[in-house]
């Protein structure tokens, strides 16, 4: 998709408003029907250079809020640049998978005498955001998957998983956004994502429980339809936590 949409004289919608970027994205995809809640990606709607034109924008937002809590910017040594990297940790890394493109995941054939027909069980740390307090949230995914007539690389459902847990999401959303993706990515019903993971607006602040723990788990094909295989995908969880030394997620 080409970002920046061109006028019937030529300009694009860049050069035809004084707007913020940010505002400009936002009619971008309003005009084109579409929602942007927290979770979502809008990474067709933000081209490169838009990604760095947000960076200055919200570099600038956080300087006002950091000199609103009466933070001298200007003299501290340790506040110098911190609005930036603020911005820059934001758009590049914490919220990575709101601003870029999924990740390239290339199917091989899974056909033949060879096929594979077993169950598949991938461990995927993760680390995302929640939406409510913008705080951090780490875990481990669990996902489980029967091959249909083709597979992916192994590393590529964890890089999935991360791309959809790089936003500002609910554990909740992010494991059926993760089961959704895989079930794309590798044109299968028989998927299961497990979700353990802690929250930062659990305990670093509020109820402040450093023992707090969120499991979530969405079932689809056969996870969902036969107990067999649902016990046999648990089974394989506790395995590789206990195998893995994670036994908390």
């Amino acid at each position: 998709m080409n970002n920046q949409f061109q006028a019937d004289d030529g300009t694009s919608d860049l050069d035809c408003t004084c707007a913020p970027i940010s505002q400009v994205i936002k009619q971008r995809i309003q005009s084109n029907g579409k929602r942007y809640f927290a979770n979502d990606n809008i990474s067709e709607f933000v081209s490169q250079e838009e990604r760095d034109l947000l960076v200055d924008e919200i570099q600038q937002k956080f300087q006002g809020v950091l000199e609103s809590l009466v933070i001298d910017i200007d003299n501290d040594p340790n506040s110098h640049d911190t609005a930036r990297r603020l911005a820059k940790m934001d758009v590049h890394e914490i919220m990575r998978g709101r601003y870029y493109p999924s990740p390239n995941v290339t199917a091989f054939p899974n056909e033949g005498d060879t096929a594979y027909d077993g169950m598949l069980v991938i461990r995927s740390e993760l680390k995302s955001v929640c939406s409510h307090h913008h705080q951090p949230v780490t875990g481990v995914a669990y996902v489980g998957i029967i091959p249909n007539g083709k597979v992916i690389g192994l590393s590529k459902y964890t890089r999935i998983a991360q791309w959809c847990a790089r936003r500002g999401t609910l554990q909740e959303e992010l494991c059926t956004d993760i089961a959704q993706e895989i079930k794309k990515a590798t044109g299968t019903e028989n998927v299961a994502v497990h979700i353990g993971a802690e929250h930062g607006c659990c305990t670093n602040r509020g109820i402040m429980a450093t023992s707090s723990l969120t499991q979530t788990t969405v079932l689809y094909g056969r996870f969902k339809e036969d107990p067999s295989t649902k016990k046999e995908f648990f089974d394989n969880i506790k395995l590789q936590q206990s195998a893995g030394g994670k036994g908390v997620y």
